[in-house]
């Protein structure tokens, strides 16, 4: 018998098999024939009952004819691999394009889409925050001071009682000087709640009985004055420092020095007992402790400003704010008093 009109070979020991060729013994019973010969199942190079890869089609109608009726249709050909992945069967993505969405699942697109946005937003939402907070423990720590000052200026067996016990003043100064370095100093204790609130309570309880004692020895209206003034001038100056291009975070230093320059003054003036000195002694001290008042608040505020405060030193903003207004007031007193001597 012949395929396709070639010539026939035949082996008279040789029974069955395809073509004349008999089945060898051994290997899988029921092996399909080699690719391309008539009769057999779609070739996909595999084993046995193994089911074809994706893209094969089954058996076509019309396909591989009886024996010696010769092939009447090829299978079909598979789709060509998109990227050189071999699971990627006709896919419009190539695999360098594919990102691994978790398990179970790709997520395609540019890189960086499933970041988290919002950074600014959050930032501004935190500063937001802080800001609050600091200004609503300055309150608590003015309106603490605001009382001592009418009690120690109003009730005059108070008064009586401190001037008889001057060693409350000794006391008092210790104390601030002890709650102040423990704040400045310590990052642990004035981040750490609750220690962080009872130091800024002391401090704040001794500082408002100095300033009672102190504004004690002025009369009541210019003690009103006093209040008065510091009130506007300081509410001026926080719009000013949040409405202003300028930076005023960059001038740390420069305050610093000024500072240093003011204390050796002061010293000068307790020994040069002149009202000119001690006017204008006080005078520099409030505009240094204004514009002390303006840097504090823009190192608070943060956002575009050079240098900042981080939002966990809450207590550390309010303790600044605080000590500048403290300054301002007992300068701006200062410069009353002396103004009506």
């Amino acid at each position: 018998m012949a395929w396709q009109g070639g010539p026939q070979y035949s082996d008279p020991s040789q029974q069955g098999g395809y073509g004349g060729y008999p089945q060898q013994p051994g290997g899988y019973p029921n092996a399909p024939p080699p690719m391309g010969y008539p009769g057999g199942p779609t070739p996909h190079l595999g084993y046995p009952g193994q089911a074809p890869p994706a893209g094969f089609a089954g058996p076509q109608a019309g396909g591989f004819g009886a024996y010696g009726g010769g092939f009447n249709q090829q299978p079909p050909v598979p789709p060509p691999y998109a990227g050189g992945d071999p699971y990627n069967q006709g896919e419009q993505y190539p695999l360098s394009d594919r990102r691994t969405g978790g398990y179970g699942g790709t997520s395609y697109g540019e890189e960086g889409e499933s970041d988290v946005k919002g950074f600014d937003f959050n930032d501004a939402s935190i500063r937001r925050g802080f800001i609050r907070k600091v200004y609503s423990i300055l309150m608590v720590q003015l309106s603490i001071t605001l009382a001592f000052i009418a009690w120690m200026v109003y009730h005059i067996p108070t008064q009586r009682f401190v001037r008889a016990h001057s060693e409350l003043l000794i006391v008092a100064f210790v104390v601030i000087i002890v709650a102040l370095i423990v704040l400045a100093c310590c990052g642990e204790v004035r981040r750490k709640t609750p220690m962080n609130f009872i130091f800024l309570f002391i401090f704040t309880v001794a500082e408002a009985f100095m300033l009672g004692v102190t504004a004690s020895t002025y009369r009541s209206d210019e003690v009103v004055m006093a209040v008065g003034i510091t009130a506007v001038v300081c509410l001026g100056l926080t719009l000013f420092a949040f409405q202003t291009r300028w930076d005023f975070t960059m001038m740390g230093g420069i305050l610093f020095v000024a500072v240093l320059i003011l204390f050796v003054f002061g010293i000068v003036a307790m020994f040069w007992h002149n009202k000119i000195v001690k006017m204008v002694y006080a005078s520099l001290g409030a505009l240094i402790f204004s514009i002390y008042l303006i840097y504090d608040t823009q190192m608070m505020m943060g956002g575009k400003h050079k240098y900042s405060i981080s939002p966990e030193e809450y207590v550390f903003a309010a303790l600044n704010l605080y000590i500048d207004i403290v300054n301002i007031f007992m300068y701006i007193l200062s410069i009353i008093g002396h103004s009506r001597d």
